[in-house]
């Protein structure tokens, strides 16, 4: 007997999909009778969204779906483009009727964990053996620095905005001097691509008070996105510090930057001008020629903050434009990047490098490798590494240096004040500083 080759494969496929079928359905039926039938047994039913950015209705429809299960607790693990995107996922934390734990994947995703139990999170993740995984801190570093024992709905959110923002030690500060102070509040790291965006989309929620410290590379950008700017930060052109004002819930930017780098090297100056048994009641950096590397917000707290004192400013910048703009506004000069090796003057100079050169992990590089003994004083903005190859090759040569360290805990003490209304536990978090850098 003849059978036809289609007619043998067709017959195959149904015979599994009989199969596949009657296994699902015990399945099913034993899964129903096992929900049905548990004792003191907790079910977790997990899934992970990993099709396109996620919203609340997609959110919400899984969920519902999740819930019809039986499920004692939900677990979402969902892929985020951006940190707006974690915005439903904060949402549908406050209003599951099941204890929910949902995870934002990669960096961009890490408040979900930071700031999970703000927002009602059945429990937080985080990575074994002490090493960070993109978006997923150790738990010591959960446990030790932001303690989620203490954060509750009540607690009020701060951070910093950049991008990078890995390097940060900010959270290894603000979160001691927060539990310190009594002060409820929680500090985190965050990693914002689109300032604008990022404004309007949190703006709209719970997530802060709010109170956030501005980075690379967002500092000018921030200016356009508050309501008022300080005159400080306003003639700078830069913000570091943006405050929700909370009588009538306008953002409010501030520049702690610029004296805080600025007072850094002035005691810096006249330490040594006393050691050498001179004193002056003007600024020791009047008259001095500051030779300031890199143009961006940092670059223009300097600059502003030396043509205060006196000083007359030379920029370089890798973006030649750029350095000719800030010069123009602090009445200085700028001159091409590739002439700073060989830039010399004969009075006092100053190098202050404002640049992100040096900067983790790019650490063995420097924004001068040459010529360092002919400053006075070498400044670096960089505070990781505490001790960058500049200031290494600096002080070789017998020219006074100032870590970006100082500058850190001046801008910090700042903030902080801003962020609580007047808290300023200085020795504390000079203490802090010290230990954790």
């Amino acid at each position: 007997m003849h059978i036809n080759i289609k007619e043998q494969q067709l017959a195959k496929f149904r015979k599994e999909y009989e199969q596949r079928i009657r296994r699902r359905v015990a399945f099913e039926v034993g899964l129903t009778e096992f929900m049905n039938n548990r004792s003191n047994s907790k079910i977790i039913v997990s899934s992970h969204v990993n099709s396109g950015r996620p919203s609340e209705e997609k959110l919400g429809n899984l969920i519902a779906c999740l819930q019809s299960t039986g499920a004692d607790v939900i677990k979402l693990l969902i892929d985020v483009v951006y940190i707006t995107d974690v915005a439903p996922v904060f949402h549908m934390l406050t209003h599951c009727q099941v204890p929910l734990i949902a995870r934002a994947v990669g960096d961009r995703g890490l408040i979900s964990q930071l700031l999970g139990p703000k927002f009602g999170a059945f429990l937080v993740c985080g990575s074994l053996g002490g090493t960070s995984v993109a978006g997923l801190p150790p738990l010591v570093s959960i446990k030790q620095v932001y303690k989620p024992e203490y954060i509750n709905a009540n607690t009020k959110v701060f951070g910093l905005i950049s991008n990078p923002v890995g390097h940060s030690k900010g959270p290894l500060l603000h979160n001691p001097a927060f539990r310190h102070t009594g002060y409820n509040g929680i500090y985190v790291p965050m990693l914002v691509d689109d300032i604008t965006e990022f404004f309007r989309v949190y703006s709209c929620t719970d997530f802060a008070g709010f109170r956030i410290n501005v980075g690379i590379p967002h500092k000018e950008a921030a200016v356009e996105c508050c309501d008022e700017v300080h005159p400080l930060a306003k003639s700078i052109g830069a913000v570091n510090t943006i405050i929700r004002r909370p009588t009538d819930g306008k953002l409010v930017g501030y520049n702690t930057d610029c004296e805080a780098c600025i007072t850094a090297i002035e005691d810096a100056l006249r330490e040594k001008l006393v050691t050498n048994g001179g004193a002056s009641q003007t600024s020791p950096i009047a008259g001095k020629v500051f030779v300031l590397v890199g143009a961006g917000g940092a670059g223009r707290a300097l600059a502003f903050g030396a043509k205060s004192r006196g000083a007359r400013v030379i920029i370089f910048n890798r973006n030649y434009e750029r350095a000719k703009a800030l010069a123009q506004a602090v009445s200085g000069e700028a001159l091409p990047y590739e002439c700073l090796d060989t830039f010399r003057h004969e009075n006092g100079m100053i190098l202050a490098n404002a640049s992100a050169v040096g900067m983790q992990p790019n650490i063995d590089q420097t924004p001068l490798s040459k010529a360092l003994g002919a400053y006075e004083l070498v400044f670096d903005a960089v505070y990781t590494p505490r001790n960058t190859r500049l200031l290494r090759e600096a002080a070789e040569v017998g020219t006074t240096v100032v870590s970006g360290v100082e500058m850190f805990i001046r801008q910090a003490l700042g903030q902080f004040k801003l962020f609580t209304g007047g808290l300023v536990p200085e020795e504390f978090m000079r203490k802090v500083v010290l230990q954790q850098f």
